[in-house]
This record gives structure tokens, sequence and C-alpha cells, in this order.
């Protein structure tokens, strides 16, 4: 018999609502203070979304950022942000800054002569300082990019939800949709807190994760729907459980070999797809969470109607339930 490798015992019973109101309870708790987070600390928004320019500097000399403030704030350029970038794969003389300008109220974006200006001050200070990258966003794109993240994350989880209305029952729908809120919340809380970069590639992670995270959620879903056939008379609650175990091993081993993927990212990516690589490493814990603890929970309060029904099509206990998907 061939070796395999487990996570978990073959057959499990853990009870998974036993300190539901802990669990799910603290779920929502956390969705509440992610949101208290966005209106107290706000979002740390990059160029993308904020409008304004941002100088990316080298330099064989460490940085000292306060000196670079310093040196910025009596050129009256406005609002000026100034950032060192780690990263392991930097040389010992390699030391990188970026320096994001906001644009002034009403202006389309930074004048060529302040970015000039700043180029010169900081020449100045450090003679070896060298300009690898400058970058330009307009406010009025800025904000239609904000405008279209927002439509693409509502798109995305309203056809998510029509999908798994289709599949399974229109309670399988929200409790699923609303579980993947709590990831997508949770995460943009987690940017507020510590002030990371929020740009378009986080937009792009937020979508990876819906995705990710419903893929979860249906592999429970399923195996749901087949065990409300098999056992007709157990418990709702008990059915879930059940079903939870059954796919416990899967949903483990398919979210720790993605984490070692995306672990592998994080630390040895580079500072450009960093904040890209965190979102979906912190998505990928939620959402296994969220597909363990939430949705089947939000499911078993919205309640199931269990009674036998006429069948749409022969094999199926849904009237969608046969579709190619």
């Amino acid at each position: 018999m061939a070796w395999r490798l487990r996570l978990v015992a073959e057959h499990t019973r853990i009870d998974f609502f036993r300190w539901q109101w802990i669990t799910f309870g603290g779920s929502m708790a956390l969705m509440v203070a992610a949101f208290a987070c966005w209106g107290l600390f706000g979002l740390n928004f990059g160029i993308d979304f904020q409008g304004g320019t941002t100088i990316r500097t080298e330099s064989p000399v460490p940085i000292d950022t306060g000196l670079y403030r310093h040196t910025l704030e009596s050129l009256d350029v406005g609002d000026v942000a100034v950032n060192e970038v780690f990263d392991p794969s930097f040389g010992a003389d390699k030391h990188v800054a970026s320096i994001r300008i906001g644009a002034r109220d009403g202006a389309a974006a930074v004048a060529p002569e302040t970015v000039d200006a700043v180029k010169a001050a900081l020449s100045k200070m450090d003679p070896k300082i060298t300009f690898a990258s400058v970058e330009t966003v307009g406010p009025k794109v800025s904000g239609e990019l904000v405008w279209s993240s927002i439509v693409a994350l509502s798109v995305t989880s309203i056809g998510i939800m029509l999908y798994i209305w289709l599949r399974f029952e229109w309670q399988f729908a929200l409790g699923g949709v609303l579980a993947l809120l709590h990831d997508v919340f949770i995460t943009v809380g987690i940017f507020a807190v510590f002030q990371i970069k929020f740009d378009l590639t986080i937009v792009a992670a937020l979508l990876t994760i819906l995705g990710y995270s419903i893929n979860d959620t249906v592999v429970v879903f399923d195996r749901l729907r087949e065990n409300l056939i098999k056992y007709k008379t157990m418990p709702l609650r008990d059915v879930m459980n059940l079903s939870v175990n059954e796919t416990l091993s899967r949903t483990l081993m398919t979210s720790l070999t993605t984490l070692i993927a995306v672990g592998s990212m994080l630390v040895l990516g580079g500072d450009v797809i960093r904040g890209f690589s965190f979102a979906i490493f912190v998505g990928i814990i939620l959402g296994t969470y969220s597909s363990v603890y939430v949705a089947k929970n939000l499911v078993l309060f919205l309640g199931l109607d269990r009674s036998d029904k006429p069948k749409a099509s022969k094999g199926g206990d849904h009237e969608f339930a046969n579709i190619d998907a």
C-alpha cells in the first residue's frame, strides 16, 4: 500500500460548532474592527488611487528617512511621504527609498518643476543618489481607478452569488458571499492598520482571494448537499459537522501547499509584489477559516428547507443541480 501524507486523521469527529460564539462571533467582531480601522486610519493609497508622483531612489549610502523628509519639507512641495524599501535581494551597497508627492488640490499632477526641484535637493544631500523611476498619475485617472475597482469587486461578488444560487440554494449563495466579504473586509482592515500601500495590485489580490475562498467553500457545500440527501433525518448541525470533517484533509492540504508558494513570493519576490503576496497570504488563511467556521454557520442560521420536493431532473436534488460547470 502506497504511503500517503496526511495532515489530519482519515476520519475526524471535530465539533466545529462547539465554540461557535467565539469563532463566528470573533469573525463578526473582526469585521466591525476592520470598518473602524478604515474610518480611523484610512488606507495608504498608492499612486494609482491618490494621484501625484512617486520617485524611487537608489544609493550606496544608508538611507536616513528623517533627513530625506527634512530636506524635502524646506521645498514646500506639499504632502510628501518617504519610505525605505527593504528587500532580501538587495546587496549591502544598495539602499532604496520611495518618495511620494501628492498632487495639489485641483492640479492634474505634480509639476515637472517640482519633481526637478526634489531631484536637485536630494542630489545635493547625497551626491551618489540615482533616480530609478518616476511615476505620475493624475487625480481624474486615480478617481476612475477607485470606481472601477469597486465595480470589479461588486460584480465579481454578485456573479459568484448567482452561480452558487443556481448550483445549490439561495441560503448557500448568501452564506458563501458573506463569507467572501468577511475575507476581503478583514484583509483590507489589516492594510489600514499597518498602513501598507494599497494600489491596483492589491485589488487584483482581493479578486484572487474571492476566487480562492469560494473554491474552498464550494467543496464543503457540495459535500453538504450530498450528505443532506444521504442523511435525511440527521440534524442539520450534525450534517454540517460531518461534511466539514470529511473535507478537512483536502481543505488543509490545498491551503498549506498554496501558502508555501505564496510565502515564497512574499519572502523572495521583492518589494514590487510584496503587497500583492501579503494580501493573498492573509486571504488564504482567512478564506480557509471562513470556509470552515463562517460560511456553514451562516447557512445554519438562515436555515434550509429539507422537506422532499419534486425533482426537476432524475438524480438531482435541486432544479439546477445538473448544470454542467
